[in-house]
């Protein structure tokens, strides 16, 4: 089932739950939710459970606790498991009352499924209003609406959840944290953008959590913030405290502004051992005209220069992010800038699909760019005005494969002679050849990896094939893989590419 339990109860009137992306991730959300639950504490159960698990067996596991309520967190990777979970108990048990939160039920309540299913909805933040409106419900009386809009609050009104990470989340899954909340900028596909500033929870309140967390033996901090180094003396405090452990084992994770870095930011970051940090640094487009489109304020200059400065002066590892499909960015523009940031690079391209989130300002350009995105979640774009179904398709599978050729680091040594001087250009063509000879996009073996490379690489691209066995070859031995290699190093490539033609001739009859 793979789930834990925050808090055992063998009888709750409450249960928080949520399905997690993967076993190893937490919800800091659910965990806020039990800190302020008061009284109701003892009453509370908080289970997990992840995505692969089936909602039948969920659901089970959920009425079997036998409760009178129970909060769902709903996000844009779970909500389409979520409502099977929420129909099956609603056709088992109807009696008990769900509660729904999260920013995937925040927004568009009346185009939603899951919010017919569910007694209440809370929209934004929840940290109290979940625990009033179970107060209200437990008491025998009902709120007045069905969706529920909490009143606002100021940060430190509410309870840290920190020790509500328990033993099994300490030794197994990552540790979310957040300095802050908020974001003060304005950048329309995303939902921070609804934000009004950002609120700083009290510094010295955060650091004895930090302190807690790293005595019961967490060495990864994964930090939620969306703008780690907005109030630069606050990040230096936060990174003060971490130098002071003098701990090679730590990892900390911080989502960075790329064009704010100050001289007294950089020397600190440069006391880092390596192995450390990772900054995530949402580029998403270096086009001026597109970033002016969707009010995203990034002078790419000093983006430009920080992050080559990171990279030649510190041991950070530098997460950049590209989105494809924003208005306005056709597959010209986007390979441009694409290209540039492998100039600049970073150690990671995230390559990701423009997704509509529920109540982002994105969707003002549907009908001038004839925005179309899958109905389904997670509602990746289709196609629009300057890249058509097709094409997207095609750049899908781009990044899928950039994800498992160039970020796992595999192939270190073989992909600047993919990139050559055209990286985008290069990759999707190699992209479009794997696809074609393969027809699939995941469960690929490592071995089948090397294979395809060396096809792709010398008969595709026309690298020469010295050059390719060369550089696969030092992969390789990398690899871990058992044995001599198996990519055709050295013998008849037209064998290799009869037994590629048998097999598709094969697939293609079944």
């Amino acid at each position: 089932m793979n789930q834990a339990l925050t808090q055992h109860n063998d009888n709750p009137s409450i249960i928080l739950t949520t399905l997690n992306a993967r076993y190893i991730h937490s919800s800091l959300g659910l965990r806020y939710l039990m800190a302020n639950m008061g009284e109701l504490e003892k009453d509370t159960q908080l289970l997990e459970y992840n995505i692969n698990s089936r909602p039948l067996d969920i659901a089970e596991d959920l009425i079997s606790c036998l409760p009178e309520i129970i909060g769902f967190g709903v996000y844009i990777w779970n909500v389409e498991q979520t409502l099977k979970i929420i129909q099956l108990i609603k056709t088992i048990a109807p009696d008990i009352i769900i509660i729904l939160g999260g920013p995937e039920v925040s927004y568009e309540h009346d185009k939603q499924d899951i919010i017919q299913y569910a007694d209440y909805v809370i929209n934004g933040t929840a940290d109290i209003a979940f625990r009033e409106t179970c107060e209200t419900l437990l008491a025998g009386k009902k709120p007045f609406n069905k969706i529920i809009q909490p009143l606002p609050f100021k940060l430190e009104e509410i309870k840290l959840p920190y020790h509500y990470y328990n033993d099994i989340d300490v030794a197994n899954r990552i540790i979310y944290v957040e300095a802050s909340r908020g974001c003060p900028f304005k950048c329309e596909f995303c939902l921070s953008s609804l934000d009004k500033t950002v609120y700083p929870f009290d510094l010295d309140l955060f650091l004895q959590e930090m302190e807690t967390l790293y005595q019961r033996g967490v060495r990864n901090f994964k930090f939620v913030d969306r703008t780690f180094n907005l109030k630069i003396d606050t990040s230096i405090k936060i990174m003060e405290f971490f130098l002071d452990k003098n701990d090679n084992d730590l990892f900390l994770h911080f989502e960075l502004i790329p064009d704010h870095l100050p001289e007294k930011l950089k020397a600190t970051i440069q006391r880092f051992p390596a192995h450390s940090l990772q900054f995530e640094i949402g580029i998403q487009s270096l086009d001026p005209n597109i970033q002016q489109l969707i009010s995203r304020k990034q002078n790419n200059e000093k983006t430009r220069d920080n992050i080559q400065w990171l990279k030649q002066n510190s041991h950070a590892h530098i997460h950049a992010d590209l989105i494809i499909g924003l208005p306005g960015e056709d597959i010209e523009t986007f390979a441009r800038g694409f290209n540039e940031l492998i100039q600049i690079n970073p150690d990671e391209i995230q390559v990701g699909i423009l997704k509509r989130l529920r109540g982002t300002p994105i969707i003002r350009h549907t009908d001038e760019f004839n925005l179309i995105f899958n109905p389904q979640a997670p509602y990746t774009i289709l196609s629009n005005r300057d890249i058509d179904f097709t094409t997207m398709q095609r750049l899908n599978r781009f990044a899928r494969y950039w994800d498992i050729i160039i970020n796992n680091g595999r192939f270190k040594n073989s992909k600047d002679l993919i990139f050559g001087d055209r990286p985008f250009e290069n990759f999707l063509t190699l992209s479009d050849w794997i696809f074609k000879e393969t027809a699939q996009t995941h469960k690929f073996s490592l071995e089948r990896l090397f294979k395809l490379l060396y096809l792709g690489m010398t008969d595709c691209l026309n690298i020469e094939t010295s050059s390719v066995e060369e550089k696969l070859l030092m992969d390789f031995k990398l690899s871990g893989i058992k044995g001599l290699p198996k990519f055709n190093l050295k013998h008849d490539k037209q064998a290799s590419r009869q037994l590629q033609g048998s097999q598709r001739q094969q697939r293609h009859t079944h």
